[in-house]
Parts: structure tokens; C-alpha cells; sequence
């Protein structure tokens, strides 16, 4: 897993054909590689809000309680694993649309990988500082989208027009699962499971 993440930030294209020659199983890339970048997001907001806060101004940190930071740790954790799932069968899905034939296996794979510099930018709420997350963010985001763009038509094989249409459709999808993800925890919030503050 290691030597595709970097692999992804020094040479993006060559790292996508190594990736696509893999035969892995769902099992085994959830499980190898997943679970793991998923969880880097997850178990830094639960650092960053229990044991660092938010500082306003001159008051103390505002923190959560560590029951509420664990519950929602497992929600967002929870959410990633299932939007990458979404992701990967939706690429699955659409491929057949560009006479790709990539297993369910290897769109999982992708969309984990493409998804590799948003887990890892979830290091910046190990301090919960808006500008940092922000800049991070935005950063990651952009890397995100260029991955996205370049790994696509190298990934599936198809000429890079194609490629632009296909990267430019997922990229909707991924906007769409965003947004149900975000309706969801207002949702969850509105029925009294949100954040507990210590102070």
C-alpha cells in the first residue's frame, strides 16, 4: 500500500498502470488498504477535538467530550468507507459506457486511491485550526481532482477525451455523495445525536 501512496505524489501515471495490473479482492483492498487511509481522517478529528479544541479568541479550548468525538468519529469513518464503496461502484457502473472492463475489485481500488490525498490531509485536524484546515483542504482537494483526471483514462484505457468526460462525471457523483453525506448528519443532528461540548 505504502509504495502506491507515494507512488501517487512522485509519478502519478506510471503508479496508475502498476495499480491497474493488481488482481486484489474487495476483502483484501478494504482490509489492506481501506479501513487504513480511511481511519487517518477519522482517528485525527478525535485527537484534534478532544485533547487540542478550538481556541476563540482568548477563552479555553472548545473541545468535545470523548463519547461524542467517538461517536462521531465512527459516523464519519463509517461514511468514508461507504462513500468509497459508492464510488467504486459507480465507476464499475460507468465503464461499461466506455467499453472499459475493470472488476468491481479494481474500481474500489481506484476510487480508495484517488481518494488517498483527502485521507491524508485529514492529519491537519489533528489540529483544529480553520486556516489549516482550509489551505490543506483546498490542497488535497485539488490533488484529489488532478489524480482524478490523470489516473482515469490511464486506469481504464481509454483515449484521455473519453477520459476528461469520464473523470468529469465521477467527479459529479462524488459532489452528490458529498452533499448526501453532509444532509445526513443534519439529519442525525436534527434527531439529538450531535456534538457535546466539554465547556
Amino acid at each position: 500500500m505504502i509504495h502506491h501512496v507515494l507512488g501517487l505524489f512522485t509519478h502519478p501515471d506510471q503508479e496508475w498502470k502498476e495499480i491497474r495490473g493488481e488482481d486484489e479482492s474487495i476483502s483484501h483492498m478494504y482490509l489492506t488498504h481501506t479501513l487504513i487511509l480511511a481511519a487517518i481522517p477519522a482517528v485525527s478529528a478525535f485527537i484534534g477535538t478532544t485533547q487540542v479544541g478550538w481556541v476563540i479568541g482568548e477563552r479555553a479550548p472548545v473541545m468535545l467530550t470523548v463519547e461524542s468525538a467517538l461517536w462521531m468519529t465512527m459516523m464519519s469513518y463509517l461514511a468514508m468507507l461507504g462513500g468509497v464503496a459508492v464510488m467504486g461502484a459507480f465507476i464499475h457502473w460507468m465503464a461499461r459506457t466506455y467499453d472499459a472492463n475493470p472488476s468491481m475489485a479494481q474500481c474500489i481500488a481506484f476510487a480508495t486511491y484517488t481518494a488517498t490525498p483527502l485521507f491524508i490531509g485529514g492529519l491537519a485536524a489533528l489540529y483544529p485550526h480553520l486556516w489549516l484546515g482550509m489551505i490543506i483542504g483546498t490542497a488535497a482537494i485539488c490533488y484529489t481532482v488532478y489524480l482524478l483526471y490523470v489516473g482515469l483514462p490511464t486506469f481504464m484505457n481509454i483515449p484521455s477525451d473519453e477520459g476528461f468526460l469520464f473523470s468529469s462525471s465521477v467527479l459529479a457523483v462524488g459532489l452528490v455523495v458529498l452533499v448526501a453525506i453532509m444532509a445526513f448528519t443534519v439529519i442525525v443532528w436534527g434527531l439529538g445525536v450531535g456534538p457535546v461540548y466539554t465547556n
